[in-house]
């Protein structure tokens, strides 16, 4: 009964830190809004990177227990030009063999989990991506001992 009752309280907080995250995401207007505005709503930034242009991209993750990572890109003049949830399957496709960690880190966020596999001198890093059915997906990015992609794939994780 205990694990029913922590498991139902669970998921109601979950679904409640959705709910406020949508609520924040709508208020938000590129060309509208600002860099403070964001800061407001989403709160410190999990990294910020420093584009060529001179704009700032800040990354709000949602993982390990979420499905969304938001990369938010301010310009120079304050102003939110974008705001989108870039662990899509268009992104998943972009990784290639050869990608560093960083280029991947920038694309998609911070990961989920890091298992590294020293007899296979491998190391997967993993993405929730939203539940089908009764399982947990995950996409997966492996690279080799120097931190080059090898190669993706896609794990599933049944719920008892």
């Amino acid at each position: 009964m205990r694990q029913l009752i922590a498991l139902l309280l669970g998921t109601l907080a979950a679904l409640g830190l959705a709910g406020c995250d949508a609520a924040n995401m709508t208020d938000l207007k590129p060309g509208v809004s600002t860099g403070y505005d964001v800061r407001a709503k989403l709160g410190q930034p999990g990294i910020e990177w420093r584009n060529e242009d001179g704009s700032v991209t800040w990354e709000y993750t949602r993982q390990p227990e979420g499905t969304e990572c938001f990369m938010a890109t301010i310009g120079p003049d304050n102003i939110l030009r974008s705001l989108e949830n870039v662990l899509t399957p268009e992104n998943f496709a972009r990784v290639q063999p050869g990608w560093t960690r960083d280029q991947v880190r920038r694309l998609l966020g911070k990961p989920r989990s890091i298992q590294k596999f020293a007899l296979k001198k491998e190391e997967v890093w993993d993405w929730r991506l939203p539940p089908e059915f009764n399982a947990a997906i995950f996409f997966n990015i492996h690279f080799d001992q120097h931190g080059v992609v090898t190669g993706t794939s896609r794990s599933t994780e049944v719920r008892g």
